[in-house]
């Protein structure tokens, strides 16, 4: 066969994998665009697109039924697109911002952090819950919300639910955060810098965040939403340090997950999963040398919020209520545990280190 014949036969079946991917590519965008317009109707505010994105693909999925011709595009988002959003969030973020948190802020939401982490692991295990479903919940309250919970899937390989479980639980408590600590802020008179620096330490999500931090007055909401930035930039060494972890888990046998990618491809893990988080340090030391005009940080920012919805709402059209509710309430009383923890010792670090 010549060369030419072979390029004949080989196109053709790559227009027929591009072709294949059309049908769920579309459903997921256009179930990120809706999710997207609702959470910019009144009231909706404090419901992240993500958080919508998810509803809307679940409730698809438990009542019509994702089709058949869509779950290779499915699939695609939910794998490809999800790493590109991630990276992506770096262009939101400045080494400057760290350093106007200043050492003691810095190291008040760094040992939150690590402490939340560690902890929800240590509990998840106590209560019998899944090494899976307690990272998540681990990487989702102590880093930044449903985002670190979708970040954190693409290098653990969980079930679809127990993202959707995760996901459900950071957006739970972090409303209730989002809700008590104005009340708790005004009742313990604490000043607009550590009121700002606890909220932004320890709320889940930056939306979340942003709601309560600017109750305690302008300054506090700036603050909160800069350390809550400062909190999402250790989003890539905690994916990394998780994808060398479950490597290692796996080689001993410890993990029988065999995660999203299966045979040879789960094997090589490791070669696959870091690219996204390394690309997530990249832009962020590019946007410090290069910041981004307003008008484009706005602009990248929604186009960034888009293709999360858009994995999101993958994770939705492949969730199983069935499967949902048969995990229990444990979960969500780690979720829970977690919650306090990183409430109180927040409050206490951020008080002592600040």
């Amino acid at each position: 066969m010549s060369a030419n014949d072979a390029a004949t036969v080989t196109h053709p079946t790559r227009l027929q994998n591009a072709a294949a991917l059309l049908p769920g590519l579309g459903l997921t965008v256009i179930i990120g665009a809706v999710a997207t317009g609702l959470h910019e109707l009144p009231g909706m505010g404090p419901l992240s697109p993500l958080i919508l994105a998810i509803l809307l693909g679940m409730a698809f999925n438990n009542i019509v039924g994702t089709p058949a011709a869509a779950k290779q595009g499915v699939k695609f988002a939910l794998r490809r697109i999800l790493r590109f959003a991630v990276m992506l969030l770096g262009l939101q973020l400045t080494l400057a911002q760290v350093e106007s948190v200043g050492l003691g802020g810095l190291a008040a939401t760094l040992a939150t952090l690590g402490a939340t982490f560690f902890f929800t692991v240590w509990m998840g295990r106590a209560l019998g819950v899944g090494r899976s479903l307690s990272a998540l919940i681990a990487s989702g309250t102590s880093i930044c919300g449903a985002s670190a919970v979708i970040a954190a899937d693409a290098v653990i390989g969980g079930e679809d639910e127990e993202v959707a479980y995760a996901v459900a639980c950071v957006t739970i408590f972090g409303s209730i955060s989002m809700l008590l600590y104005p009340i708790l802020g005004a009742a313990m008179a604490l000043s607009s810098h550590t009121y700002g620096l606890w909220t932004g330490a320890t709320i889940h999500e930056v939306a979340q965040v942003v709601a309560a931090a600017f109750q305690g007055g302008e300054a506090a909401g700036h603050f909160g939403t800069i350390v809550k930035l400062t909190r999402v930039m250790m989003l890539a060494p905690v994916i990394l340090a998780l994808a060398a972890f479950w490597v290692r888990e796996k080689n001993h046998g410890d993990l029988d997950v065999a995660g999203p990618e299966e045979g040879a491809a789960a094997q090589s893990r490791w070669a696959h999963i870091p690219w996204f988080a390394f690309g997530f340090l990249a832009l962020i030391v590019v946007n410090t040398l290069f910041p981004l005009e307003t008008t484009a940080k706005a602009d990248t920012a929604m186009v960034t919020t888009f293709l999360l919805a858009v994995a999101v709402a993958a994770m939705g059209l492949e969730t199983d209520f069935r499967k949902l509710l048969a995990m229990g309430l444990r979960p969500l009383i780690l979720g829970a545990a977690a919650w306090i923890f990183i409430s109180v010792t927040g409050l206490g670090l951020v008080t002592w280190l600040s």
